[in-house]
């Protein structure tokens, strides 16, 4: 009965958390999450936590903390620890039902084991709580003011570095093969794949991600998929989907180059270059130029989306945006990419 409860798993962790004061979860770390597990391991987790199906949460009392251990002796380190333990099976990819389940979908994204939106995070802003990330580690932000002062009168520096609903990747996750100039800048849920740098003024947000390798200088906004080889200049933007009443995902293909200072608004495809500082949305009035330099129509630049080998820039003249034929894909500096 419990091997068909766990033979079709979509996603299981073992994570080690934090509550507030009054025993809810405010975040979970997943050393090892596992997509469609399989095997007697999850079968023997399963009977031993009491899981019934479903998506379920569930907090390790002391008799399952010692079954763990006995069942994966490489959970052993986290039983002896003090902080509370959960497991977490989700039988579908259906949207998080609590914070558990939020942060095992979110740690899925940037172990690599899926894509930037290719599973359910529906409502994940409700799930999740507002955390004061400080020196000290997470804390419920209606506790926060009590720990200050309490940190004050001790003479114990407490530094507050962000209050947000998501937390750092890397004090979660760090993928191998890439490198991060400023980690506040990566959230956790977001993707990097091997061989990308991030520098000081990039951004990558959850549910979004860089095939690897890639030079990220702009932002990644949520949902926004850059293809391999890409370069992202400095200060540029893409378009997500989480406000502002865009629904359409952007994506960027391989080896192409949105400029210092750009923005995308709609999905390309590979061999594209966006000239510094244009921002092309949706709605951009475009003129379509062939070869030789001539115009062979007009039309939105959402009429172009998907296309590759692409080049817009603005007419230095009139300053109207000009679509043409794309002679030279980037190439990025393989020094700076295969040596992370």
């Amino acid at each position: 009965m419990t091997k068909s409860k766990t033979e079709s798993l979509f996603a299981f962790g073992i994570g080690i958390g934090t509550h507030n004061k009054n025993g809810d979860w405010i975040e979970v770390l997943y050393p090892q999450p596992v997509l469609h597990p399989v095997g007697l391991e999850v079968a023997a987790f399963a009977e031993a936590f009491g899981y019934q199906g479903g998506e379920q949460s569930i907090q390790l009392n002391d008799e399952q903390r010692k079954a763990l251990a006995v069942i994966d002796p490489d959970y052993a380190a986290l039983v002896a620890a003090d902080s509370p333990l959960c497991a977490v099976f989700l039988a579908e990819d259906a949207a998080p039902a609590d914070v558990p389940a939020a942060y095992l979908k979110l740690h899925l994204l940037s172990h690599r084991l899926v894509r930037p939106n290719s599973i359910n995070l529906t409502g994940i802003f409700k799930v999740l709580p507002n955390v004061a990330w400080t020196s000290l580690g997470p804390v419920d932000v209606a506790e926060l003011a009590e720990l200050q002062l309490a940190c004050r009168m001790k003479g114990v520096p407490l530094t507050v570095h962000m209050v947000d609903k998501f937390p750092k990747m890397t004090d979660y996750v760090m993928p191998p093969g890439v490198r991060i100039a400023d980690a506040s800048r990566v959230r956790l849920g977001a993707y990097l794949g091997s061989g990308t740098t991030v520098m000081h003024e990039g951004f990558v947000n959850f549910n979004a991600g860089c095939e690897g390798p890639n030079m990220v200088e702009g932002r990644v906004s949520s949902s926004v998929w850059i293809g391999s080889g890409t370069d992202l200049g400095g200060g540029c933007s893409t378009m997500g989907v989480l406000s502002g009443g865009n629904t359409l995902p952007i994506s960027l293909g391989k080896n192409c180059l949105l400029g210092a200072n750009a923005g995308l608004g709609i999905p390309l495809g590979d061999d594209c270059t966006i000239e510094a500082g244009l921002y092309l949305t949706a709605a951009s009035k475009v003129r379509v130029l062939n070869k030789d330099g001539e115009v062979t129509r007009k039309l939105k630049a959402l009429e172009l989306a998907g296309r590759s080998g692409l080049l817009f820039r603005r007419n230095s003249q009139d300053g109207a945006i000009e679509c043409l034929p794309n002679k030279k894909s980037i190439e990025l500096n393989q020094d700076l990419h295969t040596n992370n």
